[in-house]
């Protein structure tokens, strides 16, 4: 029995870890720790696998999520080396952030991805983040704060009272209907910050590509999902060959923390019922 110790909200961690242990209990079956940001990564390898195509090694590993922007390297196996993460938001966390503040809900990252295409991203100049150490770290607050401060400068309440009433009327809206209440300079800034974003996590890899001579990227998590990042990493030829999870298995999901067990089911690395939720749990 598999299940998600960290790291996340403690909370969700302790519901999940505390159903899989009575399971265990009861079934009589062994109890298997998963960290999460693996299981995001494992979901690539498992399909590659099943495609009869697996990644080559040495590779890089870059989960982009809500709570997660981590850029690895993997000398083979189930052998994680840190080579950069955000020092503030996630990518995903940017993205579901600035949707808010423009009034398209939650989760906003993919009505934003979909609007991006109808803007154009030379109508609102946003400025990269300045990096002092490793320069393969991210930073997604600066982008987040330009955001606030365009939406504070133009006037743009009705529009926002437009899409929120939208939204109440129609749970899931139309590209159509979403496109309807959002102005062409709405869209123009969408497509900058999505360029933005997109840009600074493909300039991280092609770098990180040529540091540590990879031979295959492996891109995961939620925003893994968005067709921007999609388009950039592999029409720009990082250096290797990139790959994806499938859609369904890019957001959070049972399958990838299987697939992360299964090595460690395979090695025999059971834990016991004093396994603890760790919110804060590094991958290494």
């Amino acid at each position: 029995m598999a299940a998600t110790v960290g790291p996340g909200l403690v909370g969700s961690l302790l519901v999940g870890l505390t159903y899989a242990k009575s399971i265990s209990i009861v079934r009589n079956i062994p109890l298997i720790g998963v960290n999460h940001i693996e299981g995001h990564l494992q979901a690539v390898f498992l399909e590659a696998e099943q495609a009869g195509s697996p990644i080559e090694y040495p590779a890089l590993a870059l989960v982009a999520s809500g709570g997660h922007t981590h850029l690895f390297e993997m000398a083979g196996p189930n052998r994680y080396r840190l080579m950069g993460k955000t020092r503030d938001d996630a990518a995903g966390e940017a993205y579901d952030k600035v949707a808010k503040l423009l009034g398209f809900g939650y989760p906003g990252g993919p009505v934003l991805d979909a609007l991006a295409p109808y803007g154009d991203a030379r109508g609102l100049r946003l400025t990269p983040a300045k990096m002092k150490g490793n320069v393969l770290d991210f930073s997604f607050s600066g982008v987040k704060t330009a955001m606030l401060r365009w939406s504070q400068s133009h006037e743009l309440q009705d529009e926002i009272d437009s899409r929120r009433a939208l939204q109440r009327v129609s749970h899931h809206p139309s590209l159509e209907q979403w496109l309807a209440v959002t102005p062409q300079p709405t869209r123009d800034a969408i497509a900058a910050f999505q360029h933005l974003v997109v840009e600074e996590m493909v300039k991280r890899l092609q770098s990180a590509v040529e540091e540590s001579g990879a031979r295959g990227v492996v891109i995961a998590g939620g925003v893994a999902c968005n067709t921007g990042l999609r388009q950039a990493a592999t029409e720009r030829r990082v250096g290797c060959p990139v790959r994806f999870a499938t859609p369904g298995l890019s957001t959070d999901n049972a399958a990838m923390i299987g697939a992360a067990a299964w090595p460690k089911f395979d090695r025999g690395e059971f834990s016991d019922l004093s396994l603890r939720a760790q919110p804060n749990l590094i991958l290494a």
